[in-house]
């Protein structure tokens, strides 16, 4: 039997089941036998969050042996399964069924069967109190009374040392101390404020159950040969993470940028990378040998390395650093005996080749306590609006279920547990605004809550703080979060956009969009606390949602530019979905002049909003900086200003334009297309409409 199939194997039989129990908060299940007498013993575990949980069950035959079994049981508060591994479950009537799969269907005379499962709620969550198996009873004695188990009210805080699966289940959701103790030099060097304990109290009262922590150590040691770390700085991690810890977090640190300032030379100078790297973390396990198993390490951020004749050696030089690190932290003792430990692939890249030779390297080191973590940024076009990817359509969707499907397949499949340890997408900012049209943000995070959720893939989204205003202690933009928080539990509704837009001019018709309905189904449309009137206000045939045109007249009111009015579609579950009422005349443009570092084109936007900009020559080829599309990058390329009524064209742009006529096309969110001309000769450019 390979490394592989024998870890597969174990999971199987144990830690699967125990796996996703730590967060969970409901269900117990028990497992006996028809042909055997009447006797099966269980003992779960269980956590809950807002809406959700996790089960671990774990069935013991007291009786004769069993050849396939099926375990019946209520939920006394309605709760449903979402998700269940080792056991197919099913519901009918209000009755919850498992049962078994090829591969666990024996269970012999006192031994013991797992299962687990994710399960959401409303209202109350009340563990079921009574299971059948296979039709008997089954009350924890052979012909006895019950045998009292653990109330799952009162879950064990972490799960026990030798559960990966459930430790890292009970870290979802997670949250990243982005752009701090990983800035460069110091903690405010990227614009955070120095971290309090008032901030990550605020963090976990909002739902948080899992932080990472970044950490860059390298302008914060000596030299060699001992790499001493500064005791300043030393006792400021060990303070921010204990701080974290007594919030009641599961907190991970790493080395962080120190993956592309010195442990990316490991293939040119392996002595010294290895020397330091195994100095950094020598100190760090001796540092937190003794801490609570609720404390995290993770090898490197991102891993990359210079000087490699390509993957296979890259691959190999990751492997060699990782199973370094699990025997360092490992042979330290301690807690770090049995601590989760977190590997990456290279550059937390989820490409099929990637996970599977961080696979190899888990199989060989054979340790029940590993993590596998890969980072999510989404379809890189429409993570930084480029190509014309202004929209979360199918390539969009396709490519977030690929990477988790290959994620799942690859990794949790087979016992190994996945933190996807970043994720947003890469241009959403509040420094930027615009580079993402909000309401195709939402739908990218509901989809991400909703696909990692259904695959056992815990989540720690990366903020730098352009979701968490730090300083304000609240969210930059409340319904970002709302729609988040709702996609770590449920399901929500959305629309193919969040913007009607309506001309200024001329008689006002009625406006549609389409529902994407998500497992929901439509409730209502409001403005503020007002219901509007089905049939009358709107119309809904299928997935498509009309507004009359009298309501778009009323809405619209005096017809002003920009958002006139906000409405709310209420679904069955889940966040409502907004859509602004827009008042817009088609943009205008003008002439200007300027030079290749300065030059903007004087814009009136009459209400609407740039969506993207295509460049091309006369001769019809692409223009600019990323010539493979026509469409440049929004804001690293063109950059609209709404107060000053213009959209600059950037350095960064010009630098890669000849000279010559260029052809703009500037594409807006109500559908309006703009052209406007620019010419350039050396460093002078000038624009116009013609």
């Amino acid at each position: 039997m390979t490394l592989h199939s024998s870890r597969r194997t174990r999971w199987r039989l144990g830690v699967v089941a125990g796996s996703v129990a730590a967060l969970l908060t409901a269900a117990t299940m028990v497992a006996a036998s028809a042909q055997a007498a009447t006797g099966c013993r269980v003992a779960h575990t269980a956590n809950q969050w807002p809406g959700g949980f996790t089960a671990n069950v774990a069935v013991t035959n007291l009786g004769a042996p069993v050849d396939g079994w099926q375990l019946a049981w209520r939920f006394p508060s309605g709760q449903q399964v979402t998700q269940a591994w080792n056991a197919t479950v099913a519901a009918s009537n209000g009755e919850v069924t498992a049962t078994n799969l090829s591969y666990n269907a024996a269970i012999a005379t006192n031994a013991t069967v797992s299962f687990g499962f994710n399960g959401s709620w409303s209202g109350s969550n009340t563990a079921p109190t009574s299971f059948r198996l296979n039709g008997v009873e089954c009350t924890g004695d052979v012909g006895g009374s019950p045998t009292p188990t653990a109330s799952p009210s009162t879950p064990p805080s972490t799960p026990p040392p030798g559960d990966a699966m459930a430790t890292v289940a009970a870290m979802q959701p997670g949250w990243n101390l982005g752009n701090t103790l990983d800035a460069i030099p110091d903690e405010t060097s990227w614009g955070n404020p120095r971290t309090t304990q008032t901030l990550l109290r605020h963090v976990k009262t909002q739902g948080y159950r899992s932080i990472r922590i970044p950490v860059t150590w390298s302008n914060h040691h000596g030299p060699a040969p001992d790499y001493t770390i500064d005791t300043a700085w030393r006792n400021r991690i060990r303070e921010v993470v204990d701080w974290s810890l007594a919030e009641g977090f599961y907190v991970m640190i790493n080395l962080h940028h120190d993956s592309w300032q010195w442990i990316n030379t490991y293939p040119t100078d392996r002595a010294a990378a290895l020397a330091r790297y195994r100095a950094l973390w020598t100190q760090l396990a001796t540092e937190y040998r003794d801490h609570s198993s609720r404390l995290v390490f993770e090898s490197i951020n991102e891993p990359q390395f210079t000087g490699t004749s390509g993957d296979e050696q890259d691959y190999q030089a990751l492997h060699e650093l990782n199973t370094e690190f699990v025997h360092l932290v490992r042979r330290s003792g301690g807690t770090n005996a049995t601590r989760l430990l977190v590997l990456p692939t290279l550059l937390t890249n989820a490409d099929q080749g990637r996970l599977d030779a961080l696979t190899a390297t888990i199989d060989e080191l054979d340790d029940p306590n590993l993590a596998a973590t890969v980072h999510f940024y989404g379809w890189w076009p429409f993570s930084v609006n480029i190509a014309g990817g202004t929209r979360y359509d199918a390539t969009v969707e396709k490519d977030l279920i690929d990477t988790f499907d290959r994620v799942h397949d690859t990794f949790v499949a087979n016992g190994i547990p996945v933190i996807v340890g970043e994720w947003a997408l890469l241009n959403w900012d509040h420094n930027r605004p615009g580079v993402i049209e909000r309401g195709e943000f939402l739908k990218f995070l509901e989809a991400v809550g909703y696909h990692a959720r259904s695959r056992n893939l815990t989540t720690m989204v990366w903020d730098a703080g352009q979701f968490l205003d730090r300083t304000e202690l609240r969210w930059r933009d409340p319904g970002v979060f709302a729609m988040m928080k709702a996609s770590w539990t449920t399901r929500s509704g959305t629309a193919s956009s969040d913007q009607v837009y309506v001309p200024r001019q001329g008689a006002v018709t009625s406006r549609s969009l389409t529902l994407n309905l998500n497992g929901t189904s439509f409730r209502g449309l409001r403005q503020g606390s007002a219901n509007l009137v089905e049939g009358t206000d709107y119309t809904v045939s299928g997935t498509t949602l009309t507004l009359s045109a009298a309501t778009v007249t009323r809405l619209v009111g005096n017809r002003a530019h920009g958002v006139n009015a906000r409405l709310e579609a209420d679904f069955s579950q889940g966040v409502p979905w907004p859509i602004d009422i827009i008042t817009y005349d088609p943009p205008t443009q003008s002439a200007a002049t300027g030079t290749t570092t300065s030059f903007a084109v004087p814009t009136r936007f009459h209400g609407d909003q740039l969506a993207t900009m295509e460049a091309r020559y006369a001769d019809g080829t692409n223009a600019g900086p990323a010539d493979w599309t026509p469409f440049k990058e929004f804001w690293q390329h063109f950059q609209p200003d709404y107060t000053a009524n213009t959209v600059i064209l950037k350095p960064e742009f010009f630098n890669e334009v000849r000279d010559g006529r260029v052809t703009l096309t500037f594409h807006f969110w109500s559908g309006t297309r703009v052209t406007y001309h620019i010419t350039r000769s050396g460093t002078s450019v000038t624009g116009s409409t013609t």
